[in-house]
């Protein structure tokens, strides 16, 4: 919580000089995650997965008592890479961390931004969920089957929307379909939006034949009837979701995406310490496990160094995958 009243000053200095505070369960200051002013950049618009998964933590960090409010906000553009060139200028800011993802890995490389990953200071990947296959409600695809027909039939009359940049998981997830299906990635017509909320917008007015995303970002609308689920690409069926894997489809392929934090270089250790203690607390909590639930997300969990190596080892994997689908 910010410190703004003169009393709320007075009771810190207090603090300071008669020694350390007396710990209290949840207060945060047992774990040292309290970090006053903390900022969380997403880096596409609202209503996309990294809007729902910054504004989820933060919520369950303030509700666990681990932090005070915690300011969200957005910076789209260019696949993240808008907000990644913001973060790695906001050098030594250790108030300040970005949600991302694979998307971000994918539009450095696409969209060949000066800025990457390994110029950030990772702090934790946290979850890991499947795409979904999706088209309006009025759609004449009933079923996975009856869109990879008229798919095969037509490549370039079914245009597939998502929720990333070329390179980014809802780019990648239509082409390594495309590719079990006999279908040239390099015929598929990809619309590329911003963020889930305006693909969303796209899918619901038919402006693209079927969509793909993020199982957490449209469970609202599947529920609702809005939209119908065809299949899910991970390597097994969404508890609570009556949709195929990609593999009972006939499809030899499944992917599936993650979300990380990573804030800006040049931290301090304690800094940085501090971020991946928070995070690893939210982590922990009751709350993030309910919300974990509640969105159909799994848990991915890696703090600190090892989710470097794992950004890494991602890099490197979109290059090569981006190669090989002659993209």
């Amino acid at each position: 919580m910010r410190l703004r009243t003169p009393f709320a000053l007075l009771g810190a200095a207090l603090l300071v000089l008669v020694g350390p505070p007396l710990l209290s369960p949840g207060s945060g200051s047992d774990t040292g995650t309290r970090i006053p002013g903390l900022r969380l950049m997403v880096p596409n618009s609202p209503g996309g997965g990294y809007d729902i998964t910054a504004r989820t933590a933060a919520k369950n960090a303030e509700e666990a008592g681990l932090t005070g409010d915690v300011e969200v906000f957005n910076l789209p553009g260019a696949g993240g890479t808008v907000g990644l060139t913001r973060l790695v200028g906001e050098h030594g800011n250790g108030r300040l961390a970005m949600s991302m993802g694979l998307g971000v890995v994918g539009a450095v490389h696409t969209n060949k931004t000066p800025s990457t990953l390994t110029d950030t200071t990772p702090i934790a990947r946290l979850t890991e969920e499947q795409d979904i296959v999706v088209v309006a409600k009025d759609s004449p695809y009933k079923t996975i089957q009856d869109l990879l027909a008229a798919w095969k039939k037509a490549p370039g009359k079914l245009p597939v929307g998502g929720g990333s940049s070329p390179g980014g998981p809802d780019h990648l997830a239509p082409m390594l379909m495309a590719r079990a299906a006999g279908i040239a990635p390099k015929d598929v017509n990809y619309v590329p939006f911003d963020g889930g909320g305006e693909l969303l917008a796209s899918i619901l007015g038919n402006k693209v034949a079927f969509g793909v995303s993020g199982v957490g970002e449209y469970l609202d609308q599947i529920e609702a009837g809005e939209l119908r689920l065809l299949a899910v690409t991970g390597p097994k069926r969404v508890p609570g979701l009556d949709a195929p894997t990609l593999r009972e489809a006939g499809l030899d392929t499944e992917f599936t995406n993650w979300r990380g934090i990573v804030a800006p270089p040049g931290l301090s250790d304690a800094e940085r310490d501090k971020l991946v203690a928070l995070v690893t607390a939210l982590h922990d909590s009751p709350q993030w496990r309910e919300s974990m639930k509640t969105h159909g997300w799994d848990d991915a969990f890696l703090p600190g160094k090892r989710f470097g190596d794992f950004l890494t080892e991602q890099d490197r994997r979109v290059a090569s995958v981006l190669k090989e689908l002659g993209l």
